[in-house]
């Protein structure tokens, strides 16, 4: 019967490809090149407070449990399209009492009243003759298997968004750590400058300019504790806790982005779960075609019924009162005003819905990548000229300092050295937190060591 199976089998649709990744070049990738990444993705930034973190979020995230009982509905929705393989059976028991007319045909029915008490068993069956059931059961394990993907999907969201708050966190740890280093410094060029103002080298403006740039330096420091409060309750939230019940103790920002094992853009297809929900899709679409085209032939059905049938429950169960009906039914609508024409258009432009999301999720995908390692591969070399430019600025700092209390440059000069030098610190700071974050969106678009072989045989 298998061979009747009406519709179109399956094939992958094509998607838009390039033989590999054109941003990749010139940036350092982790070697061997074969290597992909596996389980525990966060674990290549060796930080033990991301780690705890992350563990959290496949148990704890709501978003995640809510993508998991997503997943056994539609798992379980496969077992009730399965069901329709099997006959159906049901039995049941019926007493009612009737009363006919005294008058029926033209003559008196000498006895009007009487009961009819009933125990029938039924059963049927509707034959697979054309594949309906073997497309709906086809049909609803392919949207499971999407299910499964979205759920992967929707925990690795979880997974980075935790890394990059975390991250974003440390940095802001990192620029209130540089502000107070400032601060410290300020207030000695603050002491240093009212001496001078007390010997009457130096003006009240000078001592006014450096009262200022402290203060300014510490309502900044301040600042950064309300980014640094919001970052964090987002955290708890990703982990499923209550924020008043998490505290992220202060570190600064110290890890390096590590090497990332790429690959080439067809592995893509197979390691981002986006992509494979996607084109799960597909795959049941295109079921649903054979569905709605197995509509134009006839419906094969078996059924059986029998059971006991009698007036008085002393006669209910006897033999005699037995009965019974068997046999095969074939139904075929002739006429149905085009309905069954509608719904196989619908099914096949549903396909190609799919089919169109399938590719552009798809070079979504590679945008991802691409973009992220152009940021990655920039941001190393800013970070170069930028370590460069910090370097030139505190020696500017020493240097105008000097100068300052040798008498032959102005406060101002001084001001303005050290103004550019904590905007050159912060500077590198933040392209350091940004070289983190896109170290983790580009593990994210790889799919974080997921890969399509692990979706649930269902």
């Amino acid at each position: 019967m298998s061979s009747c199976t009406v519709g179109p089998d399956y094939v992958r649709p094509t998607a838009p490809m390039s033989p590999d990744f054109r941003e990749v070049s010139g940036w350092k990738v982790a070697e061997p090149r074969d290597e992909i990444l596996r389980g525990a993705w966060w674990e290549l930034f060796g930080d033990p407070e991301l780690s705890a973190l992350e563990e959290q979020v496949a148990f704890a995230n709501q978003n995640v449990a809510t993508a998991e009982a997503q997943f056994r509905q539609a798992r379980a929705l496969v077992e009730s399209a399965r069901s329709a393989f099997y006959p159906t059976a049901a039995i049941g028991v019926s007493v009612t009492g009737n009363r006919q007319s005294e008058n029926v045909g033209g003559f008196t029915v000498s006895k009007h009243s009487y009961a009819d008490l009933t125990m029938p068993l039924s059963a049927s069956w509707e034959l697979d003759v054309w594949g309906r059931i073997r497309r709906s059961v086809e049909s609803a394990g392919a949207s499971a298997q999407a299910s499964a993907a979205d759920l992967e999907s929707t925990l690795l969201s979880a997974q980075a968004a935790v890394a990059q708050d975390y991250y974003l966190l440390r940095t802001v740890d990192t620029q209130r750590q540089l502000l107070d280093a400032t601060a410290v410094a300020y207030q000695k060029s603050l002491e240093l400058t009212q001496n001078r103002y007390e010997g009457g080298i130096a003006s009240r403006a000078d001592v006014v300019q450096a009262l200022t740039q402290l203060e300014t330096t510490q309502a900044q420091a301040i600042d950064l504790g309300v980014l640094r409060a919001q970052l964090e309750h987002a955290i708890a939230v990703l982990v499923g806790t209550p924020p008043a019940e998490l505290s992220i103790p202060v570190a600064p920002l110290v890890t390096a982005p590590p090497p990332i094992p790429v690959g080439v853009p067809s592995e893509l297809l197979e390691r981002r779960p986006d992509i494979a929900a996607a084109e799960r899709l597909v795959a049941s679409a295109n079921a649903q075609i054979g569905v709605a085209v197995a509509a134009y032939y006839p419906t094969v059905t078996l059924s059986a019924t029998g059971g006991f049938e009698g007036s008085h429950l002393s006669d209910w169960f006897i033999w005699p009162s037995r009965f019974f009906s068997v046999g095969p039914t074939i139904t075929e609508t002739v006429y149905d005003g085009g309905f069954r024409a509608a719904q196989t258009a619908q099914a096949r432009a549903a396909y190609d819905a799919n089919v169109a999301v399938y590719r552009q999720t798809v070079l979504t995908g590679f945008q991802d990548v691409e973009d992220n390692l152009a940021t990655l591969r920039i941001l190393a070399d800013e970070a170069e000229v930028q370590d460069r430019a910090v370097n030139a600025a505190r020696e500017s700092v020493e240097v105008t300092t000097n100068q300052y209390k040798a008498g032959t440059r102005s406060y101002i000069d001084v001001v303005t050295t050290q103004t550019t030098q904590l905007a050159n610190e912060v500077t590198a700071n933040n392209i350091h937190g940004r070289r983190l974050t896109a170290s983790v969106l580009l593990i994210k678009a790889l799919g974080g060591g997921w890969n399509a072989a692990e979706l649930p045989d269902v």
